[in-house]
Parts: structure tokens; sequence; C-alpha cells
């Protein structure tokens, strides 16, 4: 079975015993971390408006393992009942996953951009994620600890990348992972983001109109780690560290992961063959 905890030995499994909640994560990174939980011994609720698919991926997984649940992140009592499932379906809630992202009408001009557009953007990728956040510390911090960890992007740190309702909206969410991590870590509650570079998962290749091959070779051009392409699987490892005791200190952090674009500024030249 694909993801199933028999497919590493015990001593390395990270979530042993664990209970999670994924939005969006019926696919691409969601998805892609739901089976990396469930092969590190976790538990998970895939909480995604994607019924079907969320449904098959967790007969895939078994249903000792994980459980779906339908999840519009824009609707409040939809994200409470969530993680209210996990508990009543697993015993507890230990890591809350906000990755439910879409990525807006493509147009890149605050001329041309609507407020409609903009709106919905921020009400999936910064209200959910607030929602999240909100529903999960609720559980948490009678419990006294939980990590909470949301999808930020590369577009957050490297502007002039996406849409502004992109842009804003996930620049936002870090500053709600870092103002979340200040209130909760007296609760022993970690709050982290990830902000990954462009990976083919549906919503970026649906959004430049590119798929697989053609979009990695794209995103590889412009890469400054050359020789390797980032896949999801990539994502789903860094999630995985911060939701593991590996990052038991870790909290308020962006996790970059985007090979060291950002770092750099290739247009002063000085490192050209």
């Amino acid at each position: 079975m694909a993801g199933s905890t028999g497919d590493i030995p015990e001593s390395a499994r990270k979530l042993v015993g664990k209970v999670a909640v994924i939005t969006g994560g019926a696919s691409g990174i969601g998805e892609c971390t739901a089976r990396l939980f469930v092969t590190h011994g976790a538990r998970v609720v895939v909480a995604d408006i994607q019924d079907d698919a969320g449904a098959r991926l967790c007969a895939e997984l078994g249903e000792e393992n994980a459980s779906y649940v339908h999840c519009d992140v824009t609707v409040e009592d939809d994200v409470a009942a969530a993680v209210d499932h996990a508990v009543a379906r697993f015993g507890a809630l230990d890591v809350m996953f906000n990755n439910a992202g879409i990525g807006g009408a493509p147009c890149h001009s605050v001329l041309e951009s609507t407020k409609a557009n903009f709106e919905r953007v921020l009400a999936v990728n910064l209200t959910g994620p607030f929602l999240g956040t909100k529903h999960a510390a609720r559980l948490m911090v009678g419990r006294g600890g939980g990590c909470i960890i949301a999808t930020s992007s590369l577009a957050a740190v490297v502007v002039g990348a996406a849409s502004h309702a992109y842009t804003c909206a996930k620049r936002g969410l870090i500053a709600l992972t870092e103002n979340a991590a200040t209130e909760l870590g007296r609760h022993g509650i970690r709050v982290n983001c990830v902000s990954p570079a462009a990976a083919a998962t549906p919503l970026a290749t649906g959004y430049v109109g590119m798929e697989g091959e053609a979009f990695e070779a794209a995103m590889e051009a412009v890469a400054n780690l050359k020789g390797v392409r980032l896949r999801v699987e990539d994502i789903a490892a860094a999630v995985l560290f911060l939701a593991s005791d590996d990052a038991r200190y870790v909290s308020g952090h962006n996790l970059i992961i985007d090979g060291g674009f950002s770092v750099g500024n290739p247009s002063l030249g000085i490192f050209k063959d």
C-alpha cells in the first residue's frame, strides 16, 4: 500500500502516534505530504473540496491511517469541523498543515485586476490559514502543545513573480505565521511556514498553462541551483521536518525552498562564466 507505515523501519519514522489535518490534501503538495506523513507513522485527516480525489487518496492510504472530510477553508464552520473530526476519528490533533490555496485569475496588471478576484484569493490563501490556525490552536492550547504549518510561496519573498492578489496573500501569511508563533509559543505551540519555488503542482501548471516536463525545464532554466529540479516531494520533506521533533525548537520561521534563488542578485554578474 503506497504510503503505508511499513515502507520505512519504526526507528526512522518521525511522526509515530501523531495526528495531522492537511487542508488542500487531495492533490499537489497536500497529497504528497499526506502520503509522507502516513509513511512516517501519522494518521491524517485530508480536508479538501475535491471529494472524489480526497476519498480515493484516503482509501489508498487505508482507513486506519487516513480520513477524508469536505472542507472549504473560507467557511469557518468547515474548518472547525475538520479539526474536530481529527479528534473524533483519531483522538487528537498534533499537526495542522494549512496548505489549501488557489492561484486566482492569471492577471498580473493592477489596472486589470478585479476586486472580486483579489478578495477570493485572499479568502482562500490568507483567511483560510487564519481560520485553520485559530481552530487548531483552540484544541492545541488545552493539550499543551502542537505544530501549525502553512504553505506560503517564494512569490512572497521575490516579488513580481505572481499576481498582486497571490503575492499579498502569501506575504500576509508569513506575517500571520510570525504573529501566531509569538502568541502561541507560551502554550508550547510551534508555528512555521514554507515558501517554495514553483513545483509542478496542478495549481502552478494550471496557472501558467504549461505541463510536467516543460514546466520543470522552464523553472530549471531560471533556477540558481542547477542539476536538480524542485519536486513536490522536496516540499513535503520540508513540511515533515517542521512537523517532527527534529524541529522542536523551530518556531516563527519561514523555510524558503528555492535552491538559493532569493539570496542572490544575478544581474550583478560577478559569478558568471
